[in-house]
């Protein structure tokens, strides 16, 4: 009966052990499913960052190139209205992140800088003049277009884009930390960059 009593304790408590470790095995699977899951809705969250501006420049252009050419056979000038739609958003490639499943945090070790995702304009071309003997060519009409272009390009820096893509990463920063609260973990992103006005507004949150 003793002989029965100890095998019968020796089973239950290799029993409790198998079981243990069966369910921590089960629990490191499912950190690791929660990580997978966390780290994708994130990067879904952020395809959404991107802002969109609108822009109307008047470009003047003349061939200042071919100087002799123009003072024989005339110069050539257009006044150009560049009507622009700007996407300035955020490389997604460029957003690191790991889990730690020990600790159930994911840590943003990265965020990207807001860039100029995408531009398209559209030219209309007005008091348009060529030389008597020197007509705008081909060649002429997709360098004033592409000059024209670049025009607005180097405008958008100065336009409040920039600065209303980085409000809208901070927003996407705060969703993804409520997201990762929704199942009980954390989101660290100590390693980002903010300036002290951004790190209060997520204090405060």
């Amino acid at each position: 009966m003793e002989f029965l009593f100890i095998g019968l304790a020796a089973g239950a408590i290799a029993s409790y052990f198998i079981f243990t470790a069966f369910n921590k095995d089960r629990s490191k699977v499912k950190t690791k499913e929660q990580s997978v899951v966390l780290m994708e809705k994130i990067r879904s969250v952020c395809k959404f960052i991107t802002v969109e501006g609108d822009f109307s420049e008047i470009y003047h252009y003349e061939n200042l190139k071919e100087k002799y050419i123009s003072l024989i056979f005339g110069k050539k000038k257009a006044i150009i209205l560049i009507n622009a739609k700007a996407h300035v958003g955020f490389d997604l490639s460029k957003i690191k992140m790991e889990s730690d499943n020990e600790k159930k945090q994911i840590i943003l070790t990265n965020f990207p800088e807001p860039e100029l995702l995408t531009i398209e304009t559209d030219f209309k071309y007005y008091d348009k003049r060529e030389g008597w003997a020197n007509p705008f060519t081909t060649s002429d009409l997709t360098e004033i277009n592409r000059d024209a272009k670049k025009h607005i390009v180097d405008k958008i820096p100065e336009s409040p884009l920039f600065e209303q893509a980085r409000k809208e990463a901070l927003n996407t920063v705060l969703l993804m930390e409520n997201i990762v609260q929704t199942i009980g973990w954390k989101l660290d992103y100590s390693a980002l960059v903010l300036d002290e006005t951004e790190q209060k507004k997520i204090e405060k949150k």
